[in-house]
C-alpha cells in the first residue's frame, strides 16, 4: 500500500529476521531484531499471518538507526517509508562475520558462521548526525553468538530529502573493515526516488531488486596495508632475477621545463599519416634512434620487471628532451603478460598513462604476427581487434615479426596493424651471416626475396631484427646497401642486440650503407643482451653527416634514473647442471619448459597452414559477460583483450589485485622489499587521495602460523594478520626426490603445481606427462622417467616446490 499522511498506525516493511517500523512522529528504524522491539518500551509486536519477523509495532521508541553485524544465516535489513514532513531519520548499520556473502536468486545474501576481527571502524559525524555507539572499536572479534549492533546513526534534518543526503554523507564516510555491513544496502535505499517520496508500500523491496545490487567497497588502503605485510613478513611476492636488495636511495629525476614539449615526429604522424609519416622519415637527413629503454632493455636485462611507476618518472623528460626520436618502445612483447603476472599492474594502463605524459614521441610495440602478444595461436578476429584496441588506447607504430619469418603469419598482424590505422613495420628476422659466401641457407638472395613480399603486403617501413647481435659491420653494409639500392624510398630500420659487444660498430655501419633509424638504449640500461649505448650513437655520429640532433648530455642525465635473462631452456640447464650432450639425451625423462630445441620438435606432429586460420572466432560479447559475472561490472574492452590473450594470467592478476589492491601505486622498493619498521611513508592512490603510512611492527608467530604487523595509517593504528610462508613450510617438510632411488620422481626446478595429471596405482609409459608445475613465466611438463605403476603421489595442485622436491614414486614394470 502507499503511505499517505492521514495512517496514524505504523507501518513495518520486511524481511528475515529484522523489522522496520514507522511512527506517527516520523522517525524510522531499520535493521531492528525481533527479540528486541517485543519487549520494554520497543512496542509490542503482532504477528498477524505475515512469516516470521514480521509484524506492525508500536511505541515510543524514539527514532534510531542501528548498526548489526547479523550471526545469521543471512541478512536483509528491513525499512519503513518515512512520511514527507519527516524532519528523523534513522539508519541501523548492520555488520556480518563474514568473507563473502554471494548474491543469490533470492533477496537474501547467504554466508557462513564464522568469527572474524573488526579490523578498521571509523565512523562518519557531522552536523545534524547523532551516534549511539555499541560494540565497535577495531580489535573487537565479532562472534556468530554476539548482538549484531554495531552503532545506531541518527540524521535529522528540515524535511526528508535533507536528512536522508545527511545520512548517505555519513554512511559513505563510515570505514568498516573486517565484516561485511549492510551500509552498500541502505545506500541503495537512500539513493531510492520511490523511498524518497514516501511512495513505498509492503512490496517495495519485493519490486526493487537493485537495492541488493551493492557496490563492493574497494578498501584500497587496507589492501595495500595487507600486502606490505605480506612482504616484510614473506619477502618479494615477484620472482626476482637477481639477489640483489633494492637501493633504499630513490633515483633522481632529471629536471623537467615547464610548459609543453616540443613537436615531434607524432605530430608528424597524426598530421599526415603513416604513408606521410614514412616520406618524412626517408626524408630526414641525418639518422634516428628508437629508444628501447621502455621495452626492450630491460625485458633482456632485467626479465621485464621495470614497473610503469618507475617509467611515469622519467617519462616527461623523456617527452621534453628527445622529441626528435623516431620512436619510443614501451610495449608489446613479453611486456604485456610480464605487467599482469610478475608486476601486478595494467599493461593498458601503462599505455594509456605513458601516452598521457609523452604526446610528442610515436609509441612503438613488438607485435608476433599473428600471435599478437601471446605464446600460442589466437583466432584471426582477436588480432584485429587486438590491434584495434591498441591504436585507439595511443599505440603508434606495430613492428610485426615472425621468429622463423613465416609470412602468413607477418601478414596476418600486418593487416591487423593497418586496419587499426598504426604505422606497419614489418621486421624480418636475421640469422646467418651474409658476408660468408659458404653460408647459403640465409644469403643476401634469401632476404632481398622476403623483403620483396613485405613490400607487396604494404609495409610502410622495412626493420631487420638482428635477436642474435649476429650483425658485423661487413654484413651490415652488405644487407643495408642491397636493401637501399632495391627500395631506395622505404625507411629501413635496424634492431640489434649488443650481446657480443660490436653493435655500436654494427648499427654505424649500417647508417654509412643507408639505414634510416637504429635501435638504442641508454646506456645504463644497454649492452650485452640490451641494445647498443645511445650515447656511443650520440657521440659517434656527433658533427657528421648521420649526426643523431641529440644532446650527449642531456642522455647523460638519464643514466643516474637507470642504474636478458637467461632463456628457459638454460635456466633449466643450471638448474640440472647439465652440459648441452646431457641436455639432448635426458631431455624427455627431464621434462623441460616449453620452448625445446629443434631436435625435440621435429618428433612433434605438424600442423599445414597457418594454425589461426583454422580457429573459429572468437565471441567478444560471450567473453565479456564471464568477465563481468566473475569480476563486476567494472570490466572494460582493455579487460576482456587482456582475458584474450592470457586467460589465466587475466584471472591472477584479477585475483591478486582483489586481494592487495592497486599495488601499482607503491614505489618500487616498497613494492618489492616492503617498509622498515619506524618508516614513514605516502602512497597516493590517485589524485587528491594521498595515503600516509608509518611501519610500526611485526608480531610474534601464533599458533596458525600467522604474524600480526601493525601500521600506523593517516594517524590511527592498523592491523593486518600475514601467513608467515616460511613457518608454514617448516611445519609441514616436504621430502625430496633421491637420486639414487629409482622410481622417485622430483620437481626438476622449483614451481608451483598446476596440474597432476595422474592417480595412485594407474599405469604409466616412459615420457608420460604426471603433471603440471609452473614457475617464472613458463610451464613444465613432469614425465615418466620409466614404465610402472604410480605408487604414491606427495603433492597435490597449487603445491608450492623447491627443487628435488618429491613429486610421486613409481613402481617399475618388471
Amino acid at each position: 500500500m502507499t503511505v499517505h499522511h492521514n495512517i496514524p498506525a505504523s507501518l513495518l516493511i520486511g524481511l528475515s529476521h529484522f523489522i522496520v517500523y514507522l511512527k506517527t512522529q516520523f522517525n524510522i528504524i531499520w535493521g531492528f531484531p525481533e527479540e528486541h522491539f517485543v519487549r520494554g518500551n520497543h512496542g509490542e509486536g503482532l504477528n498477524k499471518g505475515y512469516p516470521r519477523g514480521w509484524g506492525l509495532a508500536n511505541g515510543n521508541h524514539g527514532g534510531g538507526a542501528y548498526i548489526f553485524h547479523n550471526m545469521t544465516s543471512s541478512f536483509s535489513p528491513l525499512l519503513s517509508s518515512p512520511l514527507l514532513s519527516s524532519p528523523l531519520l534513522s539508519s541501523p548499520l548492520l555488520s556480518s562475520p563474514l568473507l563473502s556473502s554471494p548474491l543469490l536468486s533470492s533477496p537474501l545474501l547467504s554466508s557462513r558462521l564464522v568469527s572474524s576481527p573488526l579490523q578498521v571502524f571509523r565512523s562518519g559525524e557531522g552536523m545534524g548526525i547523532r551516534l549511539d555507539s555499541a560494540s565497535a572499536f577495531p580489535g573487537a572479534v565479532i562472534s556468530p553468538h554476539y548482538d549484531s549492533l554495531l552503532v545506531k546513526v541518527i540524521a535529522s534534518g528540515k524535511d526528508m530529502s535533507t536528512a536522508a543526503a545527511k545520512m548517505h554523507r555519513a554512511l559513505s564516510e563510515f570505514r568498516v573493515r573486517g565484516v561485511k555491513t549492510n551500509i552498500p544496502f541502505l545506500q541503495n535505499v537512500l539513493s531510492n526516488h520511490q523511498f524518497l517520496h514516501s511512495t513505498v508500500d509492503t512490496q517495495f523491496i519485493d519490486e526493487n531488486q537493485n537495492l541488493f545490487v551493492m557496490k563492493p567497497v574497494q578498501n584500497r588502503a587496507q589492501k595495500l596495508l595487507h600486502y606490505l605485510g605480506h612482504v616484510m613478513v614473506n619477502g618479494p611476492t615477484t620472482p626476482i632475477p637477481v639477489k640483489a636488495k633494492p637501493s633504499s636511495i630513490d633515483p633522481v629525476i632529471p629536471t623537467v621545463p615547464m610548459g609543453d614539449p616540443s613537436l615531434g615526429f607524432r605530430d608528424v604522424l597524426l598530421r599526415e599519416g603513416p604513408e606521410g609519416f614514412a616520406k618524412a622519415v626517408r626524408a630526414h637527413p641525418g639518422l634516428l634512434l628508437m629508444d628501447t629503454t621502455f621495452r626492450d632493455a630491460h625485458q633482456s636485462l632485467l626479465a621485464t620487471r621495470v614497473r610503469t611507476h618507475d617509467l611515469k618518472k622519467i617519462a616527461p623528460y623523456v617527452s621534453h628532451n628527445f622529441n626528435n626520436l623516431f620512436s619510443l618502445e614501451n610495449w608489446g612483447g613479453a611486456t604485456f603478460d610480464v605487467a599482469m603476472r610478475f608486476l601486478y599492474e595494467c599493461p593498458w594502463k601503462r599505455l594509456q598513462e605513458l601516452r598521457t605524459l609523452v604526446p610528442n614521441v610515436p609509441f612503438q610495440m613488438l607485435l608476433r604476427g599473428a600471435n599478437a602478444v601471446g605464446y600460442t595461436n589466437y583466432p584471426d578476429n582477436a588480432v584485429f581487434k587486438f590491434c584495434e584496441v591498441a591504436k585507439e588506447n595511443g599505440m603508434d607504430i606495430f613492428r610485426v615479426f615472425d621468429s622463423l619469418n613465416y609470412l602468413p603469419n607477418m601478414i596476418l598482424g600486418m593487416e591487423a596493424a593497418g586496419r587499426a590505422g598504426g604505422v606497419v613495420e614489418a621486421a624480418i628476422s636475421y640469422t646467418g651471416d651474409v658476408s660468408d659466401p659458404m653460408r647459403q641457407k640465409y644469403s643476401l638472395a634469401y632476404y632481398v626475396k622476403l623483403t620483396e613480399e613485405l613490400m607487396k603486403a604494404g609495409t610502410h617501413v622495412l626493420c631487420i631484427k638482428d635477436m642474435a647481435g649476429l650483425l658485423k659491420p661487413e654484413s651490415s653494409r652488405i644487407l643495408i646497401s642491397a636493401l637501399r639500392d632495391r627500395y631506395p624510398d622505404v625507411p629501413i630500420h635496424v634492431h640489434t642486440h649488443d650481446t657480443a659487444g660490436a653493435g655500436v660498430a654494427a648499427m654505424l655501419a649500417c647508417a654509412e650503407a643507408g639505414a634510416d633509424v637504429v635501435d638504442v638504449a641508454v646506456d645504463s640500461m644497454a649492452g650485452m643482451t640490451s641494445q647498443p649505448s645511445m650515447g656511443a650513437m650520440v657521440a659517434c655520429t656527433k658533427g657528421t653527416k648521420l649526426d643523431t640532433d641529440h644532446v650527449f648530455t642531456l642522455v647523460a642525465k638519464c643514466l643516474c634514473f637507470y642504474s636478458k635473462i637467461v632463456g628457459d631452456l638454460a635456466q633449466f640447464m643450471v638448474q640440472n647442471n647439465l652440459t648441452r650432450e646431457e641436455c639432448l639425451r635426458w631431455l624427455s625423462p627431464l621434462s623441460p619448459p616449453h620452448s625445446p630445441p629443434s631436435q625435440v620438435l621435429k618428433s612433434l606432429p605438424r600442423i599445414e597452414g597457418r594454425p589461426g586460420a583454422t580457429l573459429p572466432p572468437l565471441d567478444f560479447d560471450a567473453l565479456e559477460a564471464g568477465l563481468r559475472l566473475l569480476h563486476g561490472d567494472d570490466i572494460t574492452e582493455e579487460d576482456v583483450m587482456s582475458a584474450a590473450m592470457y586467460p589465466k594470467v587475466f584471472q591472477e592478476y584479477k585475483e591478486f589485485t582483489g586481494s592487495f589492491g592497486p599495488v601499482d601505486c607503491l614505489s618500487t622498493r616498497l613494492f618489492l622489499d616492503g617498509p622498515k619498521i619506524a618508516e614513514e611513508f605516502q602512497v597516493e592512490i590517485e589524485r587528491g587521495k594521498t595515503l600516509h603510512i608509518k611501519a610500526l611492527a611485526v608480531g610474534d608467530l601464533n599458533k596458525t602460523g600467522q604474524r600480526g604487523v601493525f601500521f600506523e595509517l593517516n594517524g590511527q593504528l592498523r592491523s593486518v594478520l600475514v601467513k608467515d610462508n616460511v613457518a608454514m613450510k617448516e611445519m609441514k617438510f616436504h621430502p625430496k626426490a633421491l637420486k639414487s632411488v629409482r622410481g622417485q620422481v622430483g620437481a626438476p626446478m622449483p614451481g608451483k603445481v598446476i596440474e597432476v595429471k595422474v592417480e595412485p596405482g594407474q599405469k604409466v609409459e616412459k615420457g608420460q606427462p604426471l603433471c603440471v608445475l609452473s614457475a617464472m613465466k613458463m610451464e613444465t611438463v613432469v614425465n615418466s622417467p620409466l614404465t610402472g605403476v604410480v605408487t604414491v603421489i606427495h603433492v597435490n595442485t597449487d603445491n608450492s616446490l623447491e627443487g628435488d622436491d618429491l613429486i610421486l614414486e613409481i613402481t617399475a614394470e618388471e
